[in-house]
This record gives structure tokens, sequence and C-alpha cells, in this order.
């Protein structure tokens, strides 16, 4: 049985607030936790939002579904303004070589919007490798 749009909203705010509880997990502004995955040297650059960052990434909800992903395939580059607010949130506390696993809540993702295959209200997991910062 597929559960309405408030129930799944609902199961993604709960699920956010059992992962904030792990060891491990770190939270930042906004509601958006991280875990670190590997550390990069903490001389390395950290972006602002006018940067452009260059990046490899895996995205999935909290089912596991991987809804986009730059593993075998070129890293991401953009500016990091012009991605989720989510992402402009967490990245500019990466140093390069960092490598996050980030946990979005759906309001700083893609909020009450479906988009292509992730539902309205879903709480965002990222695997982050910061490449670099131009």
């Amino acid at each position: 049985m597929k559960q309405s749009k408030q129930e799944y909203a609902q199961a993604n705010k709960e699920w956010l607030a059992a992962k904030a509880r792990e060891e491990g997990v770190k939270a930042l502004p906004g509601g958006v936790y991280y875990k670190v995955l590997q550390s990069g040297p903490e001389s390395g650059r950290q972006p602002a939002p006018s940067n452009v960052i260059s990046c490899h990434y895996l995205g999935r909800t909290i089912d596991g579904h991987c809804f986009d992903t730059s593993l075998g395939s070129y890293p991401l580059a953009c500016r990091l303004r012009d991605l989720i607010p989510g992402w402009i949130v967490a990245l500019p506390h990466m140093h390069v070589g960092d490598k996050w696993e980030i946990y979005i809540p759906a309001e700083l993702g893609y909020g009450n919007m479906s988009q292509d295959n992730i539902r309205a209200g879903s709480t965002l997991i990222f695997e982050i490798e910061l490449l670099g910062v131009n």
C-alpha cells in the first residue's frame, strides 16, 4: 500500500530525526546533518556560494533509491549557489578532499515539489566528495 503524501513526508521527518541521533552525525544550520566519511587536509580550500565546485556525488532517498550520481562519469562542476539549498548550507563547511554523507530535509531539497523520480517531501541523502574549488 502506497503512503499518502502526508504519511510519506512524516516518515521522512522521523527518519531524519533518528539519523540526527546516530553516533558521528553532526548538525549544520537549517536542519542539515552530515557524517564525515573521509577528511581532506584542513588547509584545503572551502567553497563560497559564488565559487565553482567540482565534486563526485551519489544522491538517494531514505529507501535507498539512487536518483542521481556522477560516479562512473565526469564530476559535477557548477556554481555552488545554483544548487539546492541543502548543498549551499553544507559545502562551505567542507575542505577539498573531504567526503561526507549529508542528510537534507525536504525543505532544503525539493520541498513539496516532486522531481523526476523524487517524491515530494523527500529527505535527500548525498554522498559528496569535494574535488576542487575555483
